[in-house]
């Protein structure tokens, strides 16, 4: 009896150890294959929140006609990296336009999200790579979405596996994020590890 238990007993930590550590790919799969995109207002008054979305417009049409010819994470990274002064100008276009009086800055950077819920997937807290935009102050409410794959515009489940997919998430990881997925555990223990990062990362 001692030996059923004590092998039983192995066989569980085995499980869990292997359940470990598919949970801790899904984590690094995330954040190597998506690049979020984040915009900080300069305040939460109604004209600076106005301003940030029509900055998200501005920014939104300029990705839209590069990122989707681009396949490939890495080639995103170059891509933003290379281009951020340009949709920094980008930025302060649309900011002149709308007579704002202030100027936006924009970074490639690690940063630390909390859960994001979209119309169909949802994303755990951890720290990701972004595309940062700060208006002003950068003191007002925020809006995110994933600039890498292009997940901006709400899309439907389908198109939201297909795209991800594409982007290199398999699908059992797929089915993890999505908000019509049933593995709830692993995304669980997904949230769990993120606001263990962004502790350590705000630390």
């Amino acid at each position: 009896m001692r030996k059923f238990l004590k092998a039983a007993c192995i066989v569980v930590f085995a499980l869990v150890l292997f359940f470990l550590g598919e949970v801790l790919a899904d984590k690094q799969a995330l954040q190597e294959n998506l690049i979020r995109l984040h915009i900080v207002a300069n305040s939460d008054s109604e004209p600076d929140q106005s301003d940030k979305m029509a900055v998200r417009d501005a920014v939104l049409d300029y990705l839209d006609e590069y990122l989707p010819d681009i396949t490939t994470v890495e080639q995103a990274k170059a891509f933003l990296q290379s281009k951020t002064d340009e949709i920094e100008s980008v930025v302060n276009s649309a900011l002149v336009q709308l007579k704002a009086g202030y100027s936006g800055k924009v970074f490639i950077q690690k940063e630390a999200f909390d859960t994001r819920a979209y119309d169909t997937f949802t994303l755990p807290s951890g720290v990701y790579t972004a595309l940062k935009i700060e208006l002003g102050e950068a003191e007002g409410r925020n809006w995110w979405c994933v600039a890498f794959p292009s997940l901006c515009v709400p899309a439907t489940t389908d198109g939201f596996e297909q795209t991800a997919i594409q982007a290199g998430m398999d699908d059992s990881l797929v089915n993890t994020v999505s908000n019509d997925g049933e593995y709830h555990i692993r995304f669980f223990f997904l949230e769990c590890i993120g606001r263990l990062e962004n502790f350590l990362h705000l630390g």
